[in-house]
């Protein structure tokens, strides 16, 4: 049996949308609102990993757990894996699931089942993709595809992510979503990688792990979460979460 850990990656340097963490969405700030999803799911404590007093001062205020961490992480896999050694020292627990700090629509559900493809052994990390929908998304180099190997129903081994379309021919693009599920010595291993070729030249990081070897698996989930880059994605967050307390 696993013992996960849900950590949620947070800083204020974003330059498209200042201060995003803390924007507001129907009174609480955003990271709040990722907070409570992830602890909807319901699979392992949550805390909130940030370099910013303001950020862990309005968790805590929500109840929340947040842990200070250094401000040069390259990455928010850096930035967990320093958490979850302050946090966990002993290794009690054995999966990290990085949940990404500006997706405050997403389905608990979602990830909740990003950890299952780690119920098999020799899978180093798991993450979630949604079927292509949108015509113009296939050709869209922001939109991250995932090329797999069907393992089961839903469930793919992932061979490859990349900005192109792909893979050529008749069939279904999966969509890559940007959450991970990672066993804890995968999540140590992956930090101690020099960033790769591939990751370097597509801007993938997890091309790093696919390059030295590791198994990623990837689940269907039903749709892509609204990831918050810009003042027009906070709108239409605020309207997401505005129409779901109404109904």
């Amino acid at each position: 049996m696993s013992d996960p850990i849900v950590l949620i990656p947070a800083r204020l340097s974003a330059t498209r949308l200042p201060n995003k963490p803390l924007a507001d969405i129907g009174g609480e700030p955003m990271i709040v609102h990722v907070w409570r999803r992830a602890m909807e799911a319901q699979i392992g404590p949550v805390a909130i990993a940030t370099d910013a007093e303001t950020i862990a001062e309005a968790v805590t205020k929500a109840g929340g757990l947040a842990v200070m961490t250094r401000a040069d992480h390259a990455s928010g896999s850096d930035r967990i894996f320093e958490a979850v050694e302050k946090i966990d020292p002993e290794g009690r627990h054995d999966v990290v699931v990085n949940v990404q700090g500006d997706l405050p629509t997403i389905d608990p559900a979602a990830v909740a089942a990003s950890v299952a493809p780690l119920s098999d052994s020799s899978v180093d990390i798991a993450t979630l993709v949604a079927v292509i929908d949108r015509e113009e998304e296939r050709t869209n180099p922001h939109v991250v595809k995932m090329i797999g190997s069907e393992v089961a129903p839903d469930h793919f081994r992932a061979l490859y992510f990349t900005r192109a379309t792909a893979p050529y021919g008749d069939g279904p693009l999966y969509h890559h979503i940007g959450l991970y599920a990672y066993r804890r010595k995968a999540l140590q291993r992956f930090v101690g990688l020099s960033p790769s070729t591939l990751e370097k030249r597509e801007k993938l990081e997890q091309l790093r792990a696919i390059e030295a070897g590791m198994r990623i698996d990837a689940v269907v989930v039903d749709d892509v979460p609204l990831g918050v880059d810009t003042f027009e994605d906070l709108e239409r967050a605020r309207v997401i979460i505005a129409g779901r307390r109404s109904s």
